[in-house]
């Protein structure tokens, strides 16, 4: 198991209805660190997301459809991950989801970076995964 504080925020910065930033245990957690599946593609990626913060490639990996899978994951020196925007989650079918999504970052050198992408999902043995995005 990952030794990260599960009691800090998640870093999806995904909300209670209360408002309150969802502790990392009862939003992204679970399925960073077990084998459970996340239960549907907005909530993927959210994982993968916080996957990225905490530069877990083995997650990253895991989560990404075979046939387009990376054989090697690496993380960019500097980059400080700044919040996540799911702008539309949309199920196009019973296996298939596209998210748009906003990630952004400060790179090495202090730059602001936006990432706009709209990602692509397969449903598979019950588990979801990251096929490939359209950068927008």
């Amino acid at each position: 198991m990952k030794s990260w504080d599960l009691q800090a925020p998640c870093p999806c910065g995904r909300q209670s209805k209360a408002g309150s930033l969802l502790t990392l245990a009862t939003c992204c957690g679970p399925w960073l660190t077990s084998a459970q599946p996340a239960p549907d593609a907005a909530s993927l990626m959210r994982s993968r997301y916080s996957a990225f913060v905490l530069n877990d490639s083995a997650y990253l990996r895991k989560t990404w459809h075979a046939s387009k899978r990376p054989s090697k994951i690496s993380f960019d020196a500097g980059v400080k991950w700044l919040g996540l925007e799911i702008r539309q989650a949309a199920l196009i079918d019973a296996t298939h989801a596209q998210v748009e999504f906003v990630a952004r970052q400060r790179d090495a050198t202090g730059r602001a970076v936006r990432l706009v992408e709209r990602s692509n999902f397969v449903l598979e043995d019950g588990a979801w995964f990251y096929v490939d995005g359209t950068h927008l």
